[in-house]
């Protein structure tokens, strides 16, 4: 009874993450980030990159933007027309952009991003346990195989056969779920694991990271009676994320923006400031916030 229990359990959390991993559609820039008409058709005029640039610098200078491209420029997406939030991607084959996009997955037909990247991890997880559960349970008739105390029917090779798929798709699933549970800890994504984003201080593969216990409630939500359930509970809104290499205090941006000189993408101009939303500030409540810093204390915070 406790195996039909589990079995039945784990096939329907498992069917469930997978639906949802299939059928959440990617979460897109919300339309701030969209250029308005005026921009966009004297963008399309402008022919030197400095011109453009100036425009998205412009349309920029309030979206809670933190990153550039590794030129120190605006990341702007011309097949969307719109400037791209922190860690969105335009992915190629849903020609979309794609917020918080980690990789698009040939498996479930889907990108894999901030709207359901949650449900495709469970899915894995749920895969793992079925993988795992259906192994188990064919052991001892494997084990009888190869000691010949199997009846000599047609039936010992489909559990030849059920055993090794079994346990080839666990130690397959095993390797991937154990990486992105690796990047979950560290907040990041997998194109961010190969393309550390850019910040004013450069490139840093932890530039989101606030803790472990932080990071994976930004995944998976403040409530754990949640966390198994494929719902989607995750904090934010996927346009714009907690940093440690920005001044969160909307006071301390004004002082800090008077005595620092503002590092910019190539025409004095300063990143873009804006204070976080109520769900990313419960991430980071209680904590001191990290303020940014010359290139060799940042180093030395971020451990590299």
């Amino acid at each position: 009874v406790v195996y039909l229990v589990v079995f039945h359990l784990s096939f329907v959390m498992f069917i469930w993450s997978y639906g949802k991993t299939i059928f959440t559609s990617p979460a897109t820039p919300s339309n701030e980030f969209c250029l308005s008409k005026a921009d966009k058709e004297q963008y399309e005029r402008e022919e030197r990159p400095e011109s453009q640039q100036e425009i998205l610098r412009r349309a920029a200078k309030d979206l809670p933007i933190y990153t550039t491209t590794a030129s120190r420029a605006i990341r702007y997406c011309d097949r969307c027309q719109l400037i791209k939030p922190d860690r969105c991607h335009h992915c190629s084959a849903c020609d979309v952009c794609v917020l918080k996009m980690d990789h698009h997955c040939p498996w479930v037909n889907n990108c894999v991003g901030f709207s359901n990247y949650k449900f495709f991890l469970l899915f894995l997880m749920y895969s793992l346990l079925y993988c795992l559960f259906v192994a188990a349970t064919v052991l001892q008739y494997f084990i009888k195989f190869w000691t010949n105390e199997l009846p000599d029917t047609h039936a010992k090779f489909h559990v030849l056969f059920l055993f090794f798929v079994a346990a080839m798709f666990f130690i397959s699933i095993l390797s991937l779920f154990s990486y992105h549970c690796w990047l979950v800890g560290k907040n990041r994504s997998t194109i961010e694991t190969f393309r550390a984003p850019t910040f004013r201080n450069g490139p840093d593969k932890n530039g989101f990271s606030l803790g472990c216990s932080k990071n994976l409630k930004e995944v998976f939500g403040d409530e754990k009676k949640y966390w198994l359930l494929p719902i989607f509970t995750s904090l934010g809104d996927g346009c714009n994320f907690p940093t440690r290499l920005v001044i969160m205090d909307p006071e301390q941006l004004t002082v800090s923006s008077q005595n620092e000189p503002a590092k910019s993408s190539g025409a004095n101009q300063s990143f873009p400031t804006r204070p976080l939303s109520e769900s990313q500030n419960r991430l980071l409540a209680g904590d001191c916030q990290w303020v940014e810093s010359g290139p060799e204390e940042e180093n030395v915070k971020s451990g590299s």
